[in-house]
């Protein structure tokens, strides 16, 4: 490995779903958006749902939708341990615009007082908008409509 490249890692609990040597990530953190570049400061942080966008060393980009998680920067190697991770090329437009729909409605019902555990809809949803994001920034820098 050079310094223009970074070991690069995203692992959840069922697989590793990236693993590969990249030139720089941008990821989402709690405290906003950030990019890491070779020979970034080492660095742990709480991870948003979000997308993750990470330019490989051969140029080309990788979008990946995660859930949340947590983020570490060494000299050399960022790895992240995310609830839930999935690249966008293998996610269904159509079918999460339905789980997002199912969420919301799951939303207007605690909305009205039914009971629902507000807490996980929202987190639902936000997983949901985070994986349909990914699709839609995968799709359009492959110019795919």
């Amino acid at each position: 490995m050079t310094d223009k490249y970074i070991q690069f890692e995203i692992v959840t609990p069922e697989r590793v779903v990236f693993k590969e040597e990249i030139s720089q990530i941008t990821l989402p953190t709690k405290m906003g958006e950030i990019t890491v570049l070779p020979n970034h400061i080492p660095l742990v942080s709480a991870l948003l749902p979000g997308v993750v966008h990470a330019k490989k060393t051969n140029g080309e980009d990788e979008i990946i939708s995660i859930s949340g998680g947590f983020l570490e920067v060494l000299k050399d190697k960022v790895v992240i341990l995310a609830d839930t991770a999935e690249r966008a090329e293998e996610l269904d437009v159509s079918r999460l615009e339905a789980a997002r729909q199912r969420a919301e409605e799951l939303k207007e019902k605690a909305r009205r007082g039914e009971k629902v555990n507000f807490a996980e809809v929202n987190a639902a949803i936000e997983r949901e908008l985070a994986r349909i994001k990914a699709v839609k920034r995968w799709r359009k820098l492959k110019n795919i409509e």
